[in-house]
């Protein structure tokens, strides 16, 4: 198991280094147009427009097939029947004839259900968007960045945007909530309120709906471009350095629970990941890093949240400068923040010195946890 991950990422590091020299967001990739252009058509609904149809729209003109299509909306069964695809509306999801709705009383389907292969795993149920994304993601990657010709990389690409992106649109678009009970407060900026936004109100100036729509359609695309080529560029090349960095670990600090970065990346998730592949038995509890100065960073339980593995110390919450030099014994420290998941020192020797008191002190309290528990 361990060789076959140092070969792949060995393998992947020659790929990290292209796309660090391409990393930057193309802002856009072709005039778009909803309008006729050809013979080829994309039906959807009139009316009222959403989030998942225009990216779903968008999606299906990236590919050469569809480039072309005129987007026509309307709900009139025979116009839809004459479409060669149709998106949200219908009542009909069958692939083979290229329909994906998804309001269909029966329809359950999830990523889960339609790509079923270990590691996509998700129970929110598709919107248009998750559909298209689904059975043309793979290809529409290719088109948008062609310089991952690797299966594996394309994959951990797809899935990486699926859960940061398309699933949000998935999950709002069919009314599931975020968490039992009631919020203490509402986004209102989220892309799906964005697109929400463009329709006519009922109140304001006469708008062209399908002109509102093409700029709903140009909207999401731009943001769905960015978190293809962000995931691509800049996501995905961190995953060889903190495999490096997760092998390299005996080398920082004996324990193996210390990491070093090279620089400040994306890594929580991949660590997650090259944990499990590499069968860390100890779970990482600190990376230090460069960022301005030398940041000493507990590892968090998963990758959005402020609940660490191992905090830093709790005599030192809230502390800077002079401070927090007398009470940790190493000058030359910075700050510590309150909630205790980072802190800042001005060398490198002593941002690794805060990682192993931290973890020092950390072990003693989960060793004196441990005997008061078992008497």
């Amino acid at each position: 198991m361990l060789s076959r991950v140092v070969h792949s990422l060995s393998r992947r590091y020659s790929f990290s280094k292209i796309t660090s020299k391409v990393w930057l967001y193309q802002r856009s990739i072709a005039p778009f147009s909803t309008m006729p252009g050809s013979e080829v058509t994309i039906g959807t609904h009139d009316g009222c427009f959403h989030c998942d149809e225009a990216l779903a729209c968008y999606m299906l003109k990236l590919l050469p097939r569809y480039k072309d299509a005129s987007v026509i909306r309307t709900r009139d069964q025979k116009v839809l029947d004459s479409c060669d695809i149709v998106v949200d509306v219908g009542g009909v999801y069958d692939p083979s004839t290229h329909r994906y709705d998804h309001h269909m009383k029966e329809f359950k389907e999830t990523l889960s259900t339609v790509i079923k292969k270990s590691g996509y795993k998700s129970n929110i149920k598709l919107s248009s968007a998750g559909l298209i994304y689904c059975h043309f993601g793979d290809e529409i990657i290719k088109i948008l960045v062609p310089e991952v010709t690797d299966e594996y990389d394309r994959a951990s690409i797809f899935k990486k945007v699926y859960e940061t992106f398309i699933q949000e649109i998935d999950a709002i678009d069919n009314g599931v909530p975020m968490f039992d009970g009631e919020p203490s407060y509402y986004i209102s900026t989220n892309l799906s309120k964005r697109v929400a936004r463009l329709n006519p109100t009922w109140n304001g100036p006469k708008l062209d709906p399908d002109e509102q729509f093409e700029k709903a359609v140009a909207l999401t695309g731009e943001e769905f471009t960015y978190f293809i080529q962000h995931a691509a560029r800049v996501w995905w090349p961190a995953r060889s350095i903190v495999g490096d960095a997760v092998l390299g670990r005996f080398e920082v600090h004996p324990s193996g629970e210390i990491i070093e970065l090279s620089t400040s990346l994306p890594w929580k998730e991949h660590l997650y990941e090259l944990e499990e592949e590499l069968g860390v038995k100890e779970p990482i509890k600190y990376a230090i890093f460069h960022d301005n100065n030398y940041r000493v960073q507990g590892v968090p339980v998963k990758a959005a949240s402020f609940i660490c593995r191992m905090f830093l110390p709790e005599a030192w919450a809230g502390l800077r400068d002079e401070e927090l030099s007398a009470v940790s014994g190493i000058p030359d420290s910075i700050f510590v923040h309150s909630v205790r998941f980072i802190g800042g020192h001005k060398t490198r020797e002593g941002a690794l010195a805060m990682a192993a008191k931290a973890l020092e002190i950390g072990k003693s309290i989960e060793s004196g946890h441990a005997e008061t528990n078992s008497k």
